[in-house]
């Protein structure tokens, strides 16, 4: 399961050090305990929407860059995850209306 939590901490994490910031830093800047902070880098806790402002301010990155960010990683890994039950060769819960009918029409020329 994909936890938006996870990539949130990930993505400010990634920025943070693209920045050259350390975690004290950042917290200093937003107001943030240092270790509320860090547990949501790491994808232990949620972030606030004030919570992610204000870090997103220290970080002098737009929320809507975060986000979208979080949307791109959040969508790769669900591209890969269909990738994977594919490749698994696993069956859908649901079976699609055409094999349904097409089953049907079959049965049918055949006198079942």
């Amino acid at each position: 399961m994909v936890l938006v939590r996870q990539e949130l901490g990930d993505v400010l994490r990634d920025l943070r050090q693209e920045r050259g910031c350390t975690l004290r830093q950042i917290a200093g800047r937003a107001s943030v305990a240092l270790g509320y902070l860090s547990e949501v880098e790491r994808g232990q806790k949620e972030a606030s929407s004030e919570i992610l402002a204000s870090v997103a301010d220290a970080l002098d990155v737009p929320i809507s860059r975060i986000m979208r960010e979080v949307g791109d990683r959040l969508a790769v890994l669900e591209e890969m995850a269909v990738s994977d039950d594919a490749a698994l060769g696993r069956i859908p819960d649901t079976v699609p209306d055409e094999l349904v009918a097409s089953v049907g029409r079959t049965a049918a020329r055949r006198g079942h």
